[in-house]
């Protein structure tokens, strides 16, 4: 591999010196010549040449526009001499200015093909889909066998957009055999296949990358790469596997700059901005992650999941009416009934708990249980919302069948116990409760509850007691076992121990927030006041 590695160099090596030649040569000529707007032209088609050659990418672009600047002050009605000023200035990154320039090229010539070509590229970069769509047409339309490229363009964009869609499928695939069919007569065309071909060389570069990886020695992978970026900073994929190590490793700084910098070399590449996305999240940039989604969703419009995670981290930011539009966009893509049913599930949870609507709940739980009937936990949560409802009828019936399913689910009497309780049945609700307890012996919530029937409804302190100290030996982190413990405590004269429990309910609940910490701060005034 290290004969081939060096071959590669030697080639390299070889092609650079002469473009350096090549380059000095032209501006030989212009000192000869310093006026000859031509050699300004072709002088700048070098640089450009030299700037887009992934081994020497970011390096020309400036020179180019200087040298295409010199020959417009020549060529002012020359429609090329604006589009090599637009392309130039798109490859810098100044989008505006590129469309400014491409524009003024179709101004003096309407039919121009590499203008409305280079004005799609620009709109696809500036996420401006529909545009670039409108564009590339356009592009079409201006010649009938030169545009293999505008077609390849054509079938990228409606194929990111088809997921689910049959029509735009179609019209992607017509627009990628036209690209294929046309390929001969496009000379630029022709260039980025070949250019593609010979990315190929790379391969033993992923191969080292990858045996690094998996042998968790992601030093040698980062430098890897590294060293062949510096070498080929123009190849987009070596971007996002680098990464992806950085992402995998928590350097999410340099991780985002690695996608970013993939994005901005290959406009379509959906996996970097679906891990930018997840650089940000784990970063804790809730923001700059919407900002990607939307792009992303902009560019492939039919993909479910963008807008399941888009509504994720609008419900941790607490915009729940965003988070819900997301949500119920993503059913109605609905890729597949189980995953469309966690969604309709995870819909019905923010309904439930953080609008407060148990009527858009049911409907949501409902049509997850139309989907997966057989998912016990959606048994679970429509019972609890028929519950909140106060529909006790309801509320039964749904536990009632779930225990058809799965007799022996601790939740599902856990619940039950709960129901009973609320609607005074006890001797029900102590039945349920010791069936959830049976079933899971260390199910914290139904020692709790238990325990708080024995305490308020039965003035059974010692048995209470026991049934606090199961649920917090269960669960140490329940600040409400701690408290029911407490008051449990408190009645049989030991204030000191009480204030105990109170205190340690207080601190956990900091942290829980399961109580109002007034009631904790109201209990320990209570315990020393008499």
């Amino acid at each position: 591999m290290k004969k081939t590695v060096d071959e590669e160099e030697q080639i390299i090596d070889k092609l650079q010196s002469k473009m350096y030649m090549q380059i000095e040569r032209c501006k030989i000529d212009l000192q000869k010549d310093p006026s000859n707007p031509n050699l300004h032209v072709r002088l700048g088609d070098l640089y450009m040449k030299w700037h887009l050659d992934i081994y020497n990418s970011g390096r020309y672009v400036d020179e180019a526009i200087t040298e295409y600047q010199l020959a417009m002050e020549s060529l002012l009605d020359s429609h090329e001499i604006y589009y090599k000023l637009g392309s130039a200035f798109y490859y810098k990154g100044d989008l505006d200015k590129a469309l400014k320039y491409l524009t003024t090229a179709l101004e003096k010539k309407h039919d121009y093909y590499n203008a409305y070509y280079m004005i799609a590229e620009t709109f696809i970069k500036k996420a401006h889909f529909t545009d670039a769509i409108d564009a590339a047409i356009a592009a079409t339309q201006c010649t009938k066998f030169g545009s293999s490229g505008a077609h390849h363009l054509l079938y990228k964009l409606y194929d990111a957009s088809s997921f689910r869609d049959n029509k735009l499928k179609f019209r992607a695939t017509i627009e990628r055999m036209l690209a294929f069919l046309l390929l001969p007569f496009d000379k630029i065309a022709i260039s980025n296949v070949l250019r593609s071909i010979s990315y190929l060389a790379f391969l033993p570069v992923f191969i080292s990358g990858f045996y690094a990886v998996q042998f968790k020695d992601y030093g040698k992978a980062i430098q890897i790469y590294k060293d062949t970026i510096e070498k080929a900073p123009g190849f987009a994929p070596l971007y996002c596997v680098l990464g992806d190590i950085y992402l995998s490793t928590g350097y999410f700084e340099d991780a985002i700059t690695e996608y970013k910098m993939a994005i901005w070399l290959d406009s379509f590449n959906i996996a970097a901005y679906k891990h930018l996305c997840h650089a940000y999240e784990e970063q804790g940039d809730y923001n700059q992650a919407i900002e990607v989604y939307n792009k992303l969703i902009a560019m492939a419009p039919n993909i479910p999941d963008l807008y399941s995670n888009l509504a994720n981290i609008y419900y941790i930011k607490g915009e729940f009416d965003l988070a819900i539009s997301n949500y119920q966009t993503a059913i109605i893509l609905n890729p597949n009934r189980t995953w469309t049913s966690v969604i309709a599930q995870t819909l019905g949870f923010v309904y439930q708990e953080n609008k407060t609507d148990p009527d858009a709940a049911i409907s949501a739980y409902q049509t997850a249980y139309v989907l997966t009937p057989e998912d016990i936990d959606i048994y679970v949560n429509l019972g609890s919302a028929f519950y909140d409802k106060e529909d006790y009828h309801n509320a039964l019936s749904t536990y009632r069948q779930a225990l058809e399913l799965q007799p022996h689910n601790a939740k599902i009497h856990c619940n039950l116990g709960f129901l009973y309780w609320g609607k005074g049945e006890t001797e029900e609700a102590m039945k349920s409760y010791k069936l959830a307890i049976k079933y899971n012996e260390n199910y914290d919530i139904a020692y709790n509850n238990l325990g708080v029937i024995y305490l308020d409804d039965l003035g059974l302190i010692n048995k209470s007691i026991e049934l606090f100290t199961k649920a917090i030996e269960s669960n140490p982190s329940y600040a409400l076992a701690y408290f029911n413990l407490a008051r449990a405590t408190s009645i049989t004269g030991d204030k000191v121990e009480a204030a105990k429990m109170y205190q340690s309910a207080q601190e956990i609940n900091k942290v829980t927030q399961e109580i109002d910490p007034k009631d904790i701060a109201d209990k320990i005034s209570e315990l020393f006041e008499s």
